[in-house]
């Protein structure tokens, strides 16, 4: 990659423990690019987002907006500490939210967000907050560090100390990580035979099994931080606010269907409907998925990240599909009320002038 200006930085910014370092790092390696080159170098600092745009979360931009405005205000004590009266500023700082219209996951996908913005601003060298696990930490994936490089940047670590956590032996997770990746598997297999806990042979199979389970699977398991006590409560108090909901949406389908089929000329326009559905993370696009399928007259075919590609019956489920009724309901299951207003795929695909429903 051409670079012209060698001495630019970029730093994906994150909210972590080590941030306030790693900016630290950031600005002296500037400063030195910039005393030895002779020339004014530039910092930007970019947080990557996790969301888009028609699905933009009130308090997650103005979070964004927050850390990026306390990371400059960092930057700029560090320069005052660095400049001297006698020297021009040498080092200017930036800073930029993106990925705002596009949907990004996987560390690879947080890289080639970094990789377009830096391309457009002429930046080769980055600085990473070691702290800072865009896209979470799947063992099966590369690093975010390993997915930069591969982009041929020059990537430098903030040699900063990180808290350091205590894991147990042959599992590389803590110990609140083990002990919760256990009870979900102990308690799936003990529901798997029925519940019958007064068994003992089937209470020890059960302790053996979930500790093997967690032991050699635990950290693909988590593929991020450990969820908070309140967090997971508060998700499960949704869900049994969404359960009866999407039983009423059963049922009315289930109605309209069997209407369809008793009818003597079977009035069905079977129809393949395509949208990009406003939902993201395994769980969420999961639970929407599942939630399409199980209302009689639309069949989820495939999902794609957050495409949906689905098989709709009657014109009626179609309709009821687009109007997005599910989707808001799962937004709020997994996101909160306020996330639950957004405009429906129909809307959506309207704006964007983009009709990608066909027939089958």
């Amino acid at each position: 990659m051409e670079v012209e200006k060698p001495g630019d930085l970029l730093v994906p910014v994150g909210d972590s423990e080590t941030l306030r370092r790693t900016v630290t790092y950031a600005i002296e390696r500037a400063h030195e690019s910039a005393v030895d080159a002779g020339e004014p170098v530039t910092v930007h600092f970019v947080y990557p987002a996790r969301w888009r745009i028609f699905e933009t979360d009130r308090a997650a931009v103005e979070a964004a907006g927050s850390l990026l405005d306390k990371v400059v205000a960092w930057a700029e004590e560090d320069i005052d500490e660095l400049h001297t009266e006698d020297e021009p500023r040498l080092v200017a700082v930036e800073s930029a939210t993106v990925g705002t219209n596009e949907y990004v996951f996987s560390p690879g996908d947080f890289a080639d967000v970094i990789r377009r913005y830096a391309d457009h601003n002429d930046v080769g060298r980055i600085v990473v907050d070691p702290s800072f696990r865009p896209g979470g930490s799947v063992p099966l994936l590369q690093s975010f560090e390993e997915e930069l490089a591969r982009r041929g940047f020059d990537v430098l670590e903030a040699p900063v100390t990180r808290k350091t956590r205590r894991q147990l032996p042959f599992t590389a997770i803590g110990v609140p990580e083990f002990a919760f990746v256990f009870a979900v598997s102990f308690l799936f297999y003990i529901a798997l035979g029925g519940w019958h806990v007064t068994d003992g042979y089937e209470l020890l199979t059960g302790v053996v099994t979930a500790g093997a389970v967690t032991a050699t699977l635990g950290r693909i398991a988590l593929k991020g931080p450990l969820p908070k006590l309140r967090d997971i409560g508060v998700t499960l108090g949704r869900i049994a606010l969404y359960t009866p909901i999407l039983l009423w949406e059963i049922a009315k389908a289930n109605v309209a269907l069997a209407y369809v089929v008793l009818h003597p000329s079977l009035p069905i326009d079977p129809r393949v409907v395509e949208f990009d559905a406003a939902v993201w993370g395994d769980l969420p696009v999961t639970t929407l998925a599942n939630s399409i399928t199980l209302t009689p007259g639309t069949l989820t075919v495939d999902v794609s990240r957050q495409h949906f590609l689905v098989h709709a019956l009657i014109p009626d489920a179609e309709a009821d599909l687009l109007e997005g009724k599910l989707e808001r309901l799962v937004r709020f299951v997994f996101y909160g009320r306020e996330s639950a207003r957004i405009a429906s795929p129909r809307e959506r695909l309207d704006a964007s002038g983009d009709d990608s429903e066909g027939e089958s």
